[in-house]
């Protein structure tokens, strides 16, 4: 679960061409090879590429399969290089006959068992939706909170009897804020830390992660998203005002202020492929860190200040870069002296971390797998294209 919260600015998108990006495979590469149980696109990627990002530049599926994306364990992938001498490398795929394929699973772009509590459990609400949520009043016999087999006391909205219902908590408050002025165009974002109370209508900590020397109102920034984490499952029992609901087995207790949300059999796709983005959102940042306070690595999950609003879409790659610091050129040295640089300040180059694959997007929030790194992620770290670094 994301627990923390940092406010980042954000600009227009930018574009940038992917159609030069250079195809290289790697050294070592099979001729062919047969996917099995547990594989991942981006692990496959990995074995014929130096940049994974660039398996669509490579993948020819065969023209009768329906979804040529989804590779099934069985598949044998074979290399092959069109046109004259070793021209253009593209895979092929020799699948396994429909009777056997249709017990199996696609396997999926990054491992599931490092995402799968956000494709389940963690959703990003607008501000809209998330004061619409109906949310619980009380639990039976005046307890503070209530498992499986009790019943919940809701507000807020006409509840169908018989439907089933998620019922979520938020975590933490996601919130950006474009502090670059004409006069000061490249100054950097301002990061905060607002973890949000289950209570409802209760307001924010006052706890700040300050990366200026002044203090910046919540009311001048952009907010992006309530983070919302599911934590059980019930059915409307009884309609009205409040109405009654029964927590289903299977998950934890719920207490007082909890919202409820529709069920959703089905909240996220994985059919997706390992690219390049068509363009990188200006000033976007790693908002948060699974269950970390700064750091995190790979296999790790962050959340990013940015998603389908800036053309974020499942499946896209970015390189993580961390900014460099602002130090004073102190040392003396006749160059330095002779320039009269006493009092100057110098922007460290900033240093590439790791490549982070876009798994599930909302409208201003995106959650990403860090996919491979020589550095830890960190709060604050920038977006940029995956080629540049």
């Amino acid at each position: 679960m994301l627990k923390k919260l940092l406010a980042v600015s954000a600009a227009a998108l930018l574009t940038f061409a992917t159609g030069a990006l250079a195809l290289q495979m790697r050294a070592d590469h099979p001729d062919t090879y047969v996917v099995v149980k547990g594989d991942t696109l981006w692990g496959i990627a990995k074995r014929f590429l130096n940049e994974p990002w660039l398996w669509p530049e490579i993948w020819q599926a065969n023209p009768q399969i329906e979804n040529p994306h989804l590779i099934y364990p069985g598949d044998v992938l074979s290399l092959a290089y069109l046109g004259r001498g070793r021209g253009q490398p593209a895979l092929t795929v020799s699948r396994l006959s429909p009777q056997v394929r249709a017990e199996a699973l696609p396997i999926p772009a990054v491992p599931l068992s490092e995402v799968q509590d956000f494709l389940t459990n963690q959703h990003v609400l607008d501000e809209d939706q998330y004061k619409a949520l109906p949310y619980v009043l009380g639990i039976e016999e005046s307890r503070l909170m209530s498992a499986e087999g009790q019943v919940v006391y809701v507000r807020g909205q006409n509840l169908e009897p018989g439907a089933r219902v998620s019922i979520v908590r938020p975590t933490v408050r996601y919130a950006m804020m474009p502090i670059a002025t004409e006069k000061h165009p490249d100054r950097e974002p301002v990061l905060r830390n607002d973890a949000w109370s289950a209570e409802r209508g209760a307001e924010p900590t006052s706890n700040s992660i300050r990366w200026a020397h002044h203090y910046i109102t919540k009311k001048r920034f952009e907010f992006l998203g309530w983070e919302v984490n599911e934590i059980a499952q019930g059915q409307v029992t009884r309609s009205g005002d409040p109405a009654t609901v029964l927590i289903v087995p299977g998950g934890h207790e719920v207490k007082k202020g909890d919202l409820l949300m529709p069920f959703d059999a089905f909240p996220y796709d994985l059919s997706f492929h390992p690219r390049a983005p068509a363009g990188i959102p200006a000033n976007a940042r790693v908002l948060a860190v699974t269950d970390h306070l700064h750091f995190g690595g790979r296999n790790d999950v962050v959340a990013i200040s940015a998603g389908a609003r800036e053309g974020l879409e499942n499946g896209q790659v970015f390189s993580i870069w961390h900014q460099g610091e602002r130090v004073r050129d102190d040392i003396r040295h006749p160059q330095r002296i002779e320039a009269n640089l006493n009092r100057n300040k110098v922007s460290l180059p900033d240093e590439f971390a790791g490549h982070v694959m876009i798994f599930r997007t909302f409208d201003k929030v995106s959650y990403g797998l860090v996919m491979d790194g020589i550095r830890p992620v960190q709060l604050g770290d920038r977006l940029d294209a995956p080629d540049r670094y």
